[in-house]
């Protein structure tokens, strides 16, 4: 697969992690009144928000024109997955220190 085929997906995965899992983690410690939640309890919500939104990421036909793109997609959700559980994430971590430090 040409990375030009690949493009828009990787924007995507580049962002919605901390887009949809980090924002709507935060307003869910926020309404919860939590204001200081483990970094490993925001990365457990973070990643529970992100795997709401699968529906997306298995939307392509599964045939033979979309299989290169279902299986990079389904390798670079897996890889997202795995840097928020393991903080590597920087997008995600930086979040969580300032939702510590400001609430």
């Amino acid at each position: 697969m040409r990375n030009d085929e690949r493009f828009e997906v990787e924007r995507a995965f580049d962002l919605l992690p901390h887009v949809v899992g980090a924002s709507w983690t935060a307003v869910w410690f926020r309404m919860q009144g939590i204001r200081k939640p483990t970094v490993e309890e925001f990365r457990e919500k973070a990643l529970e928000y992100l795997k709401m939104i699968e529906p997306v990421f298995e939307s392509f036909p599964k045939n033979e024109d979309f299989e290169a793109i279902n299986k990079y997609i389904d390798f670079r959700k897996k890889q997202e997955y795995e840097k928020i559980i393991s903080g590597e994430n920087k997008e995600i971590e930086k979040r969580y220190d300032r939702y510590v430090d400001y609430g």
